[in-house]
């Protein structure tokens, strides 16, 4: 049986062959590491994305019971297991009491007992990774929304008071009813593109939308991106969809949307003055899940390509953009395990690129 995790199994003994041992008997299901403290053990917790705790008790220095206790503090999503003799049982009351134990194994280890621990850890494990995951996505996606709210909303302001402005100075030219007429448009598009936002934003509070908690793939997520957003006619037919191999969304599909509609509107944005604009959608698995987004735009000048997805950047500060947007799309996709690529050649071209984790391939016993 092979056992697929994101995080791997930290096995923590100061005797080099009981780690070994360790190793020996579930390495071949589990991706282990092992250190020989305490101090040891922090250090990977810190650098490697840890779901399950396996500590001996008796250890030189920080015994097992101040390690437990750290990791709780620390590390609370990571499942914690004590390996202890029966002499230690008094001594151990007060780290079960503390330590939040998921379970304890008696030495000399069972090895049937280990992998029946393990097997129920790692499901636990899995459990508060992905609420962890949830967790973050809700908060990153809050931010994502508030920010791509205010910069419309900033605009909406703007044209109406340039209306306002207009309308007071009495006399109304051909060319000046031509920029409100302009203006009132601009209005609209930005709060259309609002409503739409906060429609997907709402399904996804309420589990009601298209993807539920199932899940989607990527062709229904573009097809539902299509249908919801305040397209034009014209802008409608700009957009061409390439479904070379689909794949499933199951981590935060509708926080994924939400970056769609961002990705969406930046590209929109870049070829409205195109003589012949093109925005593309491609679904491919190439090495790993992902959705391009290709525009026939200006694309994005080389000092503000290199500071996108760190700094608040934006090529459309007249309209009320603060620069937020793609650095909100970026931590999105890092909160499930996937990220965001953007190559742009300027006059030519941008691409969006959005990687999703590797789809995993349950194997099952022979």
């Amino acid at each position: 049986m092979n056992v697929a995790t994101d995080n791997a199994l930290l096995y923590v003994d100061d005797e080099d062959m009981a780690r070994k041992y360790f190793v020996r008997c579930v390495g071949t299901d589990y991706d282990v590491l092992t250190a020989a403290g305490a101090d040891a053990a922090i250090a990977l917790l810190q650098d490697r994305r840890v779901g399950i705790l396996v500590t001996d008790y008796r250890m030189p220095g920080r015994d097992g019971g101040d390690l437990l206790r750290q990791v709780a503090r620390e590390f609370p999503h990571v499942v914690r297991i004590l390996v202890t003799a029966y002499a230690d049982r008094e001594a151990l009351l007060d780290v079960v009491n503390s330590g939040e134990i998921f379970r304890i194994l008696e030495k000399p280890l069972d090895l049937g007992e280990v992998r029946n621990t393990l097997r129920l850890a790692y499901e636990l494990s899995r459990e508060r990774s992905a609420r962890q995951q949830s967790l973050l996505a809700i908060d990153e996606t809050l931010a994502f929304l508030a920010h791509e709210l205010n910069t419309p909303l900033a605009a909406i302001v703007n044209f109406a008071r340039g209306i306002a402005h207009r309308v007071s100075d009495g006399a109304v030219s051909s060319r000046q009813q031509a920029e409100i007429g302009q203006a009132a448009l601009a209005m609209n598009d930005n709060a259309g593109y609002c409503l739409s936002l906060l429609s997907t934003f709402v399904e996804s509070v309420q589990g009601a939308g298209m993807m539920g908690s199932y899940g989607s793939t990527a062709r229904k997520m573009i097809s539902s991106l299509l249908d919801t957003y305040p397209l034009t006619p014209a802008q409608r037919a700009a957009i061409l969809v390439d479904i070379r191999e689909d794949f499933p969304v199951t981590a935060l599909p509708n926080c994924v949307l939400l970056v769609l509609s961002s990705v969406l509107s930046n590209a929109l944005r870049a070829v409205q003055n195109q003589p012949l604009p093109m925005i593309a959608f491609t679904v491919l698995v190439e090495g790993n899940p992902q959705i391009r987004i290709v525009d026939n735009g200006p694309g994005i000048p080389p000092e503000i390509m290199a500071r996108l997805l760190s700094d608040p950047v934006t090529t459309h500060a007249d309209d009320g953009g603060k620069g937020w947007g793609m650095i909100f799309c970026k931590r999105i996709m890092q909160s499930f395990g996937g990220g965001i690529l953007i190559h742009s050649a300027p006059s030519i071209y941008t691409t969006v690129t959005l990687n999703f984790p590797t789809i995993e391939v349950k194997r099952s016993d022979r």
